[in-house]
Order: C-alpha cells, then structure tokens, then sequence
C-alpha cells in the first residue's frame, strides 16, 4: 500500500465505515484513505477493464481523488495501466488491472493424506507448488515441510519480489485428530494435534502474517472467486478430498457460520446400497475408495502421488462413483430442501475425468428421487480442481490486507 498506510492495521471492510460514506462505496475523508485503496482495488480485481472514469463512477469516489488514489495505488505497483482503447470521439480510455507481481501470497494446505504449498500472485496464478504425500500428517512432518518448501519455493524470487509477500494462509480440516480409524493413524500421533496452535508454530517459521481457514470454506471460496461462483448468486459446494467438506455462498458472500464449519455436509445423513443410516462422509469420501483399493492388493498412496495412476483401477473407481454419487444426489437434494440453490458445484482432489463422471451420475441419480416440492439446482462440475484448498489458503493473506470484498474475506476462527 502507499507509504503512509500500515497495511496490517486497516480498516477491514465496509461494516467498519460509516460517517461520510457515499451511497456507491466510496469515502473522501483522509482516515479512511485505506479503505478506499481497498475498495478500488477490488474493483478492479471484479470488473476487467476499467478506466479511471469508471471507477471513479462506481465507487463513488469524486474523479480527482479515485485518480489520487489510483496514481498510489501505480507508484506502489500494484496497479497497472493496460492498452488504451480508442472511442470514437474524445480521449482513449485507460483500463487498469491488477499487477500480477505487485502482491505475493503462500498457501498451505494440510490434508490427511498430503500438504501442498503454492506461491500465488496478485490475480491468482499459482507460480509454483510442492506438495508431499504420507500416510497421515504430523506436526513435525508438517512444519519441516514448510520450512523446507516455503525456501523452494521462494528461493526464485527476488529480494524485491520476496518483500511483497502478503502472508501465508493455511487450510486444514478442524478437529484434524478425528477419524483415527478411518485413516489407519495411530491416535497418539493425531491427538498431538489437539493442543497445538499452528499459526503461532507456522509462524516462528515463516516471516509473514499468518492465517487459518477450513480447508472445505477456503475451497469454496476459491471457486467463488476464481472458479465458477461469479456466475451464481447462491450455490452450494462440495469438495470431495480425504473426507467430503463444503461450503455455502449467499448473495455472493461465503458463509461461514458461527464457527466457520458451515457446509459441513460430510455430517448429513444419507443411506449406504443396502437402505441402511449411513453419513455422506462414509459413502463419498476418498477414504471408502482408499478401502476398495487396499482390499484388492493395491497401494492406495498412489492416487495422491501420481493423478494419471488413476486410469488403472476403473473398476474399483466405478463402483465408488455410483456410491458417491447415490449419497451425493440424497445430500443435495436435502441441502435443497433447506435452501433454493440455483446452483451446486461438485469438486475435489482428483483428476477432471473422475469429477466429471460424479456429476454426470449425479443427474441420473435425480430421476429416481421423490422431488416433488424440491426446484432441483444446476449440477456442475467446479472449475478450480484439485488445488482448490491451497488457492483458498493463498487468497487469505491477499484479502485481508489488499482487497475489500466482503464476499472473501472469511471469518478467521480458532482451529
């Protein structure tokens, strides 16, 4: 941000303004100077191509401080002039756009069967990744793995690039140490996750603020704002890893609830192939497929290490997707009932072919449900993929300390 503005201590979003706002947004106060670099940033992280005159027009911000505030906002590197376009009459306009390299962000992702580590920019590529598989994580596993990654990764960045890191953002399931059973850990090593706090342990390794989400809410906000969800004003998400989780999106605002484990779907009851009480997370987890596997002779490590491995155990990864997809079309039909989704997105750690095979078994499943009373929603398949918990943890830093959209800035909650 500009030279007189501490990024870490801005205003965080527009519920903490009041006096003087303008009806678009905006306010032209000097106090609140921060949050209207916040609110143009977004802006244009929302809408491409828009001139100075544009968003002058849409935050509210009178044309001579939107372009005080732009000029900054340029000097500062993180925006950027594009091609001029030429109207018919009068000058050419101007669109600006977020400068990639003006903003740096780490994203951790702690699964039960891998973690994963991406450097992501300030429009959300992912520049380089590492990731490591185990047979279940650890705290130590965990911090020698961002120690040692964190320094690749970083290793190809400029002092100057490295200094525009925003922070690291980890996303991991809450309440890690449970299902000992299912995942074949010993229950020592997994309650050692009880009573640690890994902000502070990640952040005696790390120079950079650090911050914790839900895996499944950071996954669903990665979709919202990189994936699919700007195209729905309400959908429920569903990513399938280790364990199924999800999330909620209302008026384009991921809701995370009361302690940030709203779409916690892998709870909902559901029914296994033989018509018995079963849970969502039992019948279309990647732990029952794990199961399968193992009961034939093959090594189940291998789905995580090697995507293309997946081509080699069709029949097993049928017979999961129809159970997954059974569970899925009862669960989806039960969210619905609940709330009227237009939409519901289907995505999780596994190569495009298997997810698109879900949703297509999803939609089969429908026609032999009793949906009377029910506006059943558009199935669709997510557009982030595999990486979806990492990006969300890398979008953390980048919201809480650029960016204004409330839509994204998710609740930071004790793990």
């Amino acid at each position: 941000m500009s030279e007189d503005i501490d990024p870490v201590e801005e205003m965080p979003g527009a519920s903490s303004v009041s006096a003087g706002t303008h009806s678009g947004g905006g306010a032209n106060q000097v106090r609140v100077r921060a949050y209207n670099e916040r609110l143009l940033l977004s802006l244009v992280r929302r809408t491409a191509g828009l001139s100075k005159a544009d968003i002058a027009r849409i935050s509210g911000l009178s044309a001579q401080t939107a372009s005080v505030i732009i000029r900054a906002l340029e000097k500062d590197g993180l925006l950027m002039r594009g091609e001029p376009v030429r109207g018919r009459v009068g000058k050419p306009s101007v669109p600006m756009a977020l400068n990639p390299d003006g903003v740096y962000s780490l994203g951790l992702k702690i699964g039960r069967r891998s973690a994963e580590l991406v450097l992501m920019d300030f429009v959300g590529t992912v520049r380089d990744s590492n990731i490591e598989t185990y047979k279940y994580p650890t705290p130590d596993n965990i911090r020698r793995f961002v120690r040692e990654a964190t320094e690749k990764l970083t290793s190809s960045l400029t002092s100057s690039q490295r200094a525009r890191i925003a922070g690291l953002g980890i996303a991991l399931p809450f309440e890690l140490w449970n299902w000992v059973d299912e995942m074949g850990a010993p229950e020592q090593d997994m309650a050692a996750w009880q009573n640690i706090d890994l902000a502070e342990e990640i952040g005696e390794i790390v120079p950079f603020p650090v911050f914790i989400q839900n895996d499944a809410t950071a996954a669903c906000g990665a979709e919202l704002v990189f994936g699919q969800g700007a195209n729905y004003n309400d959908f429920a998400y569903f990513f399938i890893g280790s364990f199924i989780g999800g999330g909620v999106v209302l008026n384009q605002a991921v809701y995370a609830g009361r302690t940030g484990n709203a779409g916690a779907f892998g709870s909902m009851p559901v029914v296994d192939d033989q018509g018995k009480p079963s849970q969502l997370i039992d019948q279309a987890s990647l732990f029952a497929l794990e199961k399968m596997l193992e009961e034939s002779g093959f090594e189940p490590i291998r789905l995580w290490r090697d995507p293309q491995s997946w081509d080699e155990i069709t029949p097993h990864l049928d017979c999961w997707i129809a159970q997954a997809a059974r569970s899925l079309a009862l669960a989806i039909t039960s969210v619905c009932s609940v709330i009227d989704f237009e939409t519901v997105i289907v995505d999780g750690g596994f190569p495009p072919f298997v997810r698109d095979r879900i949703v297509a078994e999803i939609m089969k499943e429908f026609g032999g449900l009793d949906l009377q009373g029910i506006a059943m929603p558009r199935v669709q398949p997510g557009a982030v993929g595999r990486g979806a918990r990492a990006i969300g943890a890398a979008s953390l830093p980048l919201f809480s300390r650029y960016l204004l959209d409330q839509n994204v800035l998710f609740k930071q909650v004790e793990s």
